[in-house]
């Protein structure tokens, strides 16, 4: 149980609790104007201290400038031989938990324990085997979630969802931990919450393939298989390559060779065709070069009546030999002239035949092998192409098992429906103990004309816990529903040693709730506790408790110091802030 709540500031009036039912009451003064409110009078604070000291992460309310420096404690009960534990811890370095005595160094040879430090973390895991018995549940069962159900809160929006301590925590996170304190099997109800983040994956992915960024991550299995259909042929084909591929130790060598050579024959070719052109012209030459007459010259002398004489017939005879000189000495050189070209043109003939051959040798070597470099050049292509072909695989692997995943998915629903659903029929006690147990609570509260019952049903998606209770929603009823749950699994989580045995409401839990059910409510909670030897406590504005009290509640008996009001110094902290 929770015993006391104080703090190192003198003006922080500490708070005594005590077995059962303990009200915290803030009164209105009569001084009070109408824009006062007891909103600020710190019953919202004690339940954010108690988290506080209970290992939740540090708040404004600790950290603020007036309670930095404060120092709170906790006095509470722990397991044998420990008796009272004394939890302190501040504001100004939240991440330290001082722990009187040192249960996390605990000597059971030593009879006075020392006080020990401890990190949030060390108290967190030390909490969740105190108080509720987890020794080893991964990430599934949480203290903190745990004691996010027993000490509801204002500030973290407690009151909104009977079924989660927080609209932060996951709907299958809290009703797995929920199954723990009601004895259901909590590790078949959280496997809906792996199912459901393996659904929200795949549904990630799924439109990631329509993204112009990611679909080149994800893909289509239709895109890559056709890719990959494109890159195996050219890994092919560089295999095939490789494999006759022979390495010529001076193929640069003959490379430059083949080319020198190659040249050589471009350039007789173009000598070839200047020299024939030069050799047709000069047999055209030779043609032309024949000895010139002269009879036309009697001829035209004699038609004009003018004969030659023996002088002029010699001189004539004269200048046609000479003539005939220069022509044969003419085609005397021309016919040299040919011939030398004729010779050149045949070497020229003959040296590019030999220039063909070796070329085509030098051009056969290359084409059967080729440089080191060339091969090496060939197999990193190739080890790349097959590296892109495995990357391609491997995401056409993952395109096919998105594609599958909905189907799996909806198998898994199934099965896992099926084995919840069997194992609820199997734990048939625990589900009408808890039914029995909420049956009875919200009868007292209303009488059984509203049937009110508590069932488990397995579904696709989720395990659900149902509440029943015949009435409309409105936020009264809301909040008994929650009352009742809660005192529900409070009472069988006790029993059978797998949580604490006190909790705690806001007063919130009473907004908008008749005085009647108020009243009922907290001689429930009384009744309840004093049996089950549990505590059970409360923050209440006066005026909601004179409602009760007018039906017939007697809360003198329950009502603990201090009273808290709306005055300067009558607030939790002694101060207002």
């Amino acid at each position: 149980m929770l015993r006391e709540l104080k703090a190192s500031d003198p003006r922080f009036r500490a708070i005594s609790f005590r077995p059962g039912l303990n009200l915290l009451v803030a009164d209105r003064t009569t001084a009070s104007t109408d824009d006062q409110s007891r909103n600020a009078v710190g019953k919202t604070s004690m339940v954010e201290l108690l988290h506080f000291l209970l290992g939740a992460d540090k708040t404004p309310l600790v950290t603020r400038g007036e309670n930095k420096e404060t120092t709170f404690e906790l006095i509470l009960d722990w397991s044998e031989p420990v008796g009272r534990l004394s939890v302190r811890r501040s504001g100004g370095d939240p991440r330290k938990v001082h722990l009187d005595p040192d249960i996390l160094g605990h000597d059971p040879e030593v009879l006075f324990q020392r006080a020990g430090e401890a990190g949030t973390k060390e108290w967190r895991n030390a909490l969740e085997r105190g108080l509720f018995g987890i020794r080893d549940s991964g990430k599934t069962l949480s203290g903190r979630i745990l004691l996010g159900f027993y000490l509801r809160r204002t500030e973290k929006n407690g009151f909104a969802d009977t079924l989660k301590p927080n609209p932060q925590t996951s709907r299958h996170l809290a009703t797995a931990n929920l199954c723990y304190l009601l004895g259901m099997d909590w590790a078949l109800a959280a496997r809906y919450g792996e199912l459901s983040e393996r659904e929200q994956t795949r549904g990630k992915l799924a439109q990631a393939t329509n993204d112009p960024v990611w679909k080149d991550i994800v893909g289509k299995p239709g895109d890559l298989r056709g890719q990959l259909i494109v890159i195996e042929r050219r890994i092919a084909d560089l295999k095939a390559q490789i494999s006759g591929f022979q390495v010529v130790p001076e193929y640069e060598e003959i490379r430059r060779e083949a080319e020198r050579v190659n040249a050589r024959i471009r350039r007789l070719r173009e000598t070839d065709v200047i020299g024939r052109r030069n050799l047709a012209d000069i047999e055209r030459s030779i043609e032309e070069a024949g000895d010139p007459g002269h009879d036309y010259l009697e001829g035209a002398y004699q038609e004009m009546g003018v004969l030659l004489g023996d002088q002029v017939r010699a001189r004539f005879d004269q200048v046609e030999e000479f003539h005939r000189a220069v022509v044969r000495n003419r085609r005397r050189y021309l016919d040299e002239e040919a011939a030398d070209l004729r010779e050149k043109l045949a070497s020229s003939e003959r040296e590019r035949e030999a220039l063909g051959e070796r070329q085509a040798a030098l051009l056969r070597t290359l084409n059967e092998g080729g440089a080191l470099d060339t091969l090496t050049v060939m197999q990193g292509a190739l080890a790349k192409e097959e590296a892109q072909r495995e990357y391609l695989q491997s995401r056409l692997n993952a395109a096919r098992t998105l594609e599958q995943s909905r189907r799996q998915l909806d198998q898994e629903k199934a099965a896992l429906e099926d084995e919840v659903q069997s194992d609820i029929e199997a734990r048939e006690e625990q589900e009408q103990q808890a039914s029995l147990l909420f049956n009875r609570f919200a009868e007292y509260l209303y009488g059984d004309a509203r049937a009110p019952f508590l069932t488990f049903q397995a579904r696709r998606s989720h395990l659900e816990i149902e509440l029943k209770l015949e009435a409309d929603d409105s936020t009264g009823i809301s909040n008994m529903k929650m009352f009742c749950f809660d005192l529900t699994w409070a009472v069988i989580a006790h029993r059978a040693g797998r949580g604490p045995d006190f909790l705690v409401h806001d007063s919130k839990i009473y907004d908008g709730v008749d005085e009647r059910q108020v009243a009922r409510a907290l001689e429930l909670a009384a009744t309840v506790t004093r049996e089950e030897g549990m505590q059970y406590i409360v923050t209440m504005n006066s005026d909601d408790l004179a409602k009760a009290e007018r039906m017939g509640f007697d809360a003198t008996p329950y009502v603990i110091a201090p009273r808290l009001d709306d005055s300067e110094t009558g607030g939790l902290f002694g101060f207002r802030f």
